[in-house]
């Protein structure tokens, strides 16, 4: 896997929490759920091309494993 950055994001309470809770649903962290969330906006928007093919929802899912 290729290097991360790492920034700081100033969010609204009301939207962390949401966020959070749609993380939870998608079994993702927080940081995983907003890339995968930047990554399909950029890509319906045609701000972005997926390396080799894969598209936003079929990138790699990061986060905690299910609980099966």
């Amino acid at each position: 896997m290729p290097p991360r950055d790492a920034f700081l994001l100033r969010i609204d309470p009301k939207v962390l929490a949401a966020l959070r809770r749609w993380a939870d649903d998608d079994m993702r962290s927080v940081n995983a759920q907003v890339e995968f969330l930047l990554r399909r906006s950029l890509q319906e928007h045609g701000r972005w091309k997926p390396a080799d093919g894969v598209d936003a929802e079929q990138a790699p899912k990061r986060g905690r494993p299910r609980k099966d």
